[in-house]
């Protein structure tokens, strides 16, 4: 039976839920400087749109022209596009975990059975979210999680997207339990290409710089992206990002990086730097991104301790980009290639609920007592200097 607590807030969501929503519905915020736009259907963003060093507009996230097409997505390549995942992002060994006693038993949707992705069969990305509250620069969605994919207890979440002049775009992602104890770990799940495929020789990211400063650690996985308990230094090795490098420079040497057979990198980053609960205050920057082809930089702030890094090494070239970003001077379509674009996950520890001695619990296991579980993570957009 539901708390008073939770009888109120159920109410509350219950009354927008009869709000009939649009699932592909597109609706676009504005600020100086950037406009996005975002769908219910995942509570997924679309298109972000920010100049580059000549004044131009570029759309730099990745995703399609129609909103009916993430559907179809979800059905064929599955790519999480723009999306929230959850109710836990990330990896879970053998689809299971323990809390206060109760062992669950999640769908394993990845590895033929062996682990759990993104939440299970149907996760967050695969939700028809309600429209909250919406202004010029501001929206919200909202989803009612009762239980689904066999995770425990009742949680609403709110997905809050605003952009400001900077430019820049903030994600707020607040998820309240409202009856058991639960693992939370939700996160959006954006793919960028801050060339927006702009350049005719080269559609990859592989020439972009990332430097991620406090990224001293990152976490070891077995053949299939699972954690193994390793807590790895990534100093003498291809994965320091701790001073500014290209992407490209040693990915061709992570080999098995992404999983068996697999070369590239997808790897989460612990963040060796304060936690802080008052996100809106920080200049601290975890991870700076930058094209020397539009001149685009993006600094990511999060109140996240890792970060998971896909630099789409499993793409190749199916998937057609938007018609924003496709630059093609003889006509041709453009294709997302290997390696042509990077996913920047803001989180929690990738399977620390397995994992009791990494301390995880109290940043991914939440009650009706507890703190809401909040996932702050803000964009900044600048020009790089010369």
């Amino acid at each position: 039976m539901l708390s008073g607590r939770a009888l109120f807030l159920s109410s509350l969501l219950s009354g927008a839920l009869a709000q009939s929503t649009n699932p592909f519905q597109k609706y676009t915020i504005t600020a100086p400087g950037i406009n996005a736009s975002f769908i219910p259907y995942g509570a997924r963003l679309t298109n972000l749109y920010v100049n580059d060093r000549d004044g131009n507009p570029q759309d730099v996230a990745l995703g399609y022209d129609e909103g009916s097409q993430y559907l179809n997505d979800t059905e064929t390549d599955h790519t999480y596009y723009g999306a929230v995942v959850g109710r836990y992002a990330n990896r879970i060994k053998n689809g299971t975990f323990t809390v206060d006693g109760v062992t669950s038993q999640i769908p394993e949707n990845e590895h033929d059975g062996h682990d759990t992705l993104h939440g299970g069969f149907v996760g967050y990305d695969q939700q028809n979210w309600t429209v909250a509250s919406a202004n010029e620069s501001t929206i919200t969605f909202s989803f009612l999680d009762q239980a689904q994919q066999g995770f425990p207890g009742t949680i609403i979440t709110y997905a809050t997207y605003t952009v400001s002049a900077g430019p820049q775009w903030t994600s707020r992602l607040v998820s309240i339990p409202l009856d058991e104890p639960t693992p939370i770990m939700l996160s959006n799940h954006v793919y960028w290409n801050l060339d927006a495929f702009s350049n005719p020789s080269d559609h990859t990211i592989l020439n972009n710089t990332l430097y991620m400063p406090y990224s001293d650690r990152y976490i070891e996985i077995d053949n299939i992206e699972v954690p193994n308990g390793t807590i790895g230094v990534v100093n003498d090795t291809i994965l320091d990002f701790t001073a500014p490098k290209q992407i490209g420079r040693d990915i061709e040497q992570d080999v098995n990086g992404c999983g068996l057979g697999c070369t590239g990198y997808d790897n989460a980053f612990i963040l060796d730097r304060p936690r802080y609960s008052a996100p809106e205050g920080t200049d601290l920057s975890v991870l700076t991104l930058s094209s020397n082809v539009t001149g685009i930089q993006l600094d990511v702030k999060t109140n996240q301790q890792s970060l998971q890094i896909y630099t789409c090494d499993t793409l190749k070239g199916t998937i057609p980009v938007k018609q924003s970003q496709q630059h093609s001077s003889n006509g041709s379509t453009v294709y997302v290639p290997q390696f042509g674009c990077i996913v920047i996950e803001t989180q929690q520890w990738i399977d620390g609920i397995n994992h009791p001695e990494w301390g995880q619990d109290q940043y991914q296991i939440y009650t009706v007592d507890s703190e809401p579980a909040v996932v702050f993570a803000q964009f900044d957009f600048s020009i790089m200097s010369s």
